[in-house]
């Protein structure tokens, strides 16, 4: 039972100025205690929640050596995929990429040197695989094809090694309005590559791709999948996984 009492008592308790700043003190402890854990349950919730592809990445702490996984589909090489490296060499490093994604960004010196130290014997191949929420990643992709059918492979890698190097990685990092510039910096005719770039005549390319890596058991970017062309091994290597944690496998593969 609640009594008058007890009401005046702490009345006056309140109204003591002495004990006033110890329960503003409580009172900013409990509420910073609250918010913090509030923070941790939108985290936790944001973690688990949503089945879309994401930017996959590796932990800041130098994680395990990635788990055996083939590739749910084993991919083929095409004619026209973009090739660095020995088109003759026995393992393709599939890369399937965001040009707006960061952790792509971080792969991307990573896969050259693999193709540099397994010389003829590891060949980059870059596919597209540009997520939703990166605004500006459809349109890049496409304009990087743009680029290629107008200037060559060479004409390509410049420009998506250009994007990557330019590019903040938010998903509108690289904006589009430099996309015509950057394709006369690397040779490429800018009214050309306008013309295709508006009239979208790689779109249904880039989207295929896509459909492809998934079909592949490609979920985030970067999405790489090892192929051995010799026995059509493959293993997924999800993520910015560093050179020396994928050299084991390569070498693995290579035996």
């Amino acid at each position: 039972m609640e009594k008058v009492s007890d009401r005046k008592n702490i009345s006056g308790l309140l109204s003591n100025s002495s004990f006033q700043p110890i329960l503003i003190g409580v009172v900013i402890i409990g509420a910073f205690f609250i918010g913090s854990l509030w923070t941790k349950v939108q985290i936790l919730e944001k973690g688990v929640s949503g089945g879309s592809p994401t930017a996959a990445n590796a932990p800041a702490n130098a994680p395990a050596a990635p788990a055996p996984q083939a590739a749910a589909v084993a991919p083929k090489l095409d004619k026209d995929d973009h090739i660095r490296g020995d088109k003759k060499a026995r393992i393709a490093l599939i890369e399937y990429s965001d040009l707006e994604c960061p952790f792509c960004k971080t792969f991307h010196p990573t896969a050259q040197k693999i193709v540099d130290d397994y010389k003829g014997k590891v060949m980059w191949v870059y596919r597209h695989f540009p997520l939703s929420f990166h605004a500006n990643a459809q349109k890049e992709a496409e304009a990087s094809e743009c680029v290629s059918s107008l200037g060559g492979e060479d004409a390509f890698w410049k420009y998506i090694d250009a994007i990557y190097e330019r590019t903040t990685s938010d998903g509108t990092g690289f904006a589009l309005e430099k996309l015509g510039p950057l394709a006369s910096e690397v040779g490429v005719s800018q009214s050309k590559f306008q013309e295709c770039l508006d009239t979208g005549k790689f779109a249904q390319k880039v989207k295929d791709q896509i459909n492809q890596g998934s079909i592949e058991g490609v979920s985030g970017t970067p999405g790489n999948i090892l192929l051995d062309t010799k026995t059509g091994k493959t293993q997924i290597i999800p993520g910015a996984v560093p050179f020396e944690q994928i050299k084991p496998v390569v070498d693995e593969m290579l035996k």
